[in-house]
């Protein structure tokens, strides 16, 4: 189920871009202080959120505690508002706790009702911007975050909430050209990894690698650093190199050892190199410290794969009576494989009506249709997904069940031999059903059909001798 991780790993990303056009400018009071001997934790915050990188997470919830006290004592200071629900949103993001979120809007509707977006108050609305992705609503997203560009179209960290909302809407083309956009409006590991993420939607897997190469070298803090290389995990991971990935999310994870993304990848990539037990152990650790609902997926899916059937069935019934936030993709692809395929069209159909057309929306709603008996219009959005450039094992294996069920076992052979070679063990679960399908289909025959034989020579007409 590995298709969302390296996007939501840069749309935190993001959310650290909107707490950028905040934190440096309008919290002098922060650096007015003279804190012994160093720095404190919020002033770490806000250094690292005007460079457009992550802060510590420890750094990150200081920074909220100041802003709260500060605001306290000082009700009208409508920027402290925004700093204080972007942070919320980061935090939110970080810890994947949606309980943030709630938090984060009040404070930046404060900060509007203070300073109303009529009167200029462009980081608030960007920080609603930066929540609405968080929350995987695309479209409100865009709407917010293309009025601050309107007003101020050269504030860089305007760009990076813009892309997360254009791949989420599924406009790949504004995507591309706001990434352009946000490369000549600013530079260093927020930029490349931007760069790596549009690479890698293209389909362009060397300059994806390469770039999120140059986001580790840019990257300054420990916590910046480990998510660009659990980045470079990720894509190693995508194309199907597991060792390399692991050996990405091990020095990771030596630079912040909790960092969730760098267990979750290193918990796949051991599992794919036949190291189970340590796989399960690290799922564990992931998900205490980052409860996504995609983790919480592959989690049961190996446990199931494992015949750790107990397990997996506890972590299944976590996934279905969560309270989850923007997880539409997730629980589709759940209940299309897990027994409820109807429900999940259902929710799928009702993402894609909201113009959430992305490649994983178009992926999940053709299984999902596939999955409850309808695969001859399963088809049109399995062609969606697989057209666009990202290679996607997960897709290709989609595409090509779909294709057999359909009786088209050409394409089928084709797309199923993708999936197996863009990565042999995308999914501990669908990864041997896909090696399968691919052998009961067999190697294409040899014979020719006959509209496509070369024609036979007429035999000569035998001639009577005397």
């Amino acid at each position: 189920m590995k298709t969302e991780n390296v996007s939501r790993t840069v749309l935190a990303g993001g959310v650290a871009a909107v707490l950028a056009a905040t934190a440096l400018l309008y919290v002098p009071e922060l650096f007015g202080r003279t804190p012994a001997p160093g720095p404190g934790p919020a002033e770490r915050a806000v250094t690292a959120a005007h460079a457009g990188a992550q802060a510590a997470l420890p750094d990150l919830v200081a920074l909220i505690g100041d802003r709260t006290a500060w605001l306290k004592d000082h009700p009208g200071d409508e920027a402290s508002w925004a700093v204080l629900g972007t942070a919320y949103t980061e935090r939110g993001l970080r810890r994947a706790d949606a309980a943030d979120f709630p938090r984060a809007e009040n404070a930046l509707k404060r900060s509007l009702a203070v300073r109303p977006a009529a009167k200029g108050n462009l980081d608030a609305q960007l920080g609603l911007a930066g929540l609405a992705n968080a929350r995987g609503d695309w479209k409100t997203a865009e709407q917010w975050a293309e009025r601050v560009r309107a007003a101020d179209p050269k504030r860089w960290s305007t760009y990076p909430v813009l892309i997360d909302a254009y791949n989420g809407l599924g406009d790949y083309k504004a995507a591309e050209k706001a990434t352009e956009t946000l490369g000549e409006l600013h530079s260093g590991a927020a930029v490349a990894a931007r760069s790596a993420q549009l690479n890698r939607n293209r389909g362009y897997r060397e300059d994806a690698g390469a770039a999120a190469l140059d986001a580790v070298a840019l990257a300054e803090g420990r916590t910046d650093k480990a998510a660009a290389l659990a980045r470079l995990g990720d894509l190693a991971w995508e194309r199907g190199e597991p060792a390399e990935a692991l050996a990405q999310y091990g020095t990771a994870l030596g630079l912040v050892r909790d960092h969730g993304p760098s267990l979750a990848g290193r918990a796949r990539a051991l599992a794919a190199l036949g190291r189970p037990q340590e796989a399960v152990r690290d799922w564990q650790a992931a998900l205490r410290v980052l409860p996504l609902p995609e983790y919480v997926l592959e989690a049961a899916e190996l446990d199931e794969a494992l015949g750790r059937d107990g397990e997996a069935r506890t972590l299944y019934d976590r996934l279905r009576n969560g309270s989850w936030v923007g997880a539409d993709v997730v629980l589709g692809l759940f209940g299309a494989d897990h027994g409820e395929p109807a429900e999940a069209v259902r929710r799928l159909r009702a993402e894609w009506a909201r113009g959430h057309r992305s490649v994983q929306v178009a992926d999940a709603l053709g299984w999902a249709l596939h999955r409850s008996g309808a695969s001859k219009e399963a088809l049109e959005y399995a062609g969606k997904a697989t057209g666009e450039g990202l290679r996607s094992a997960l897709f290709a294996y989609h595409r090509g069940e779909i294709e057999r069920a359909l009786g088209d076992l050409g394409p089928a052979r084709r797309h199923l031999a993708e999936a197996l070679r863009l990565n042999p063990d995308f999914s501990p679960l669908l990864a041997p059903r896909a090696k399968e399908a691919a052998t009961a289909l067999g190697d294409p025959p040899n014979d020719l059909p006959p509209d496509v034989r070369a024609p036979q020579p007429t035999p000569a007409r035998a001639t009577a001798h005397p």
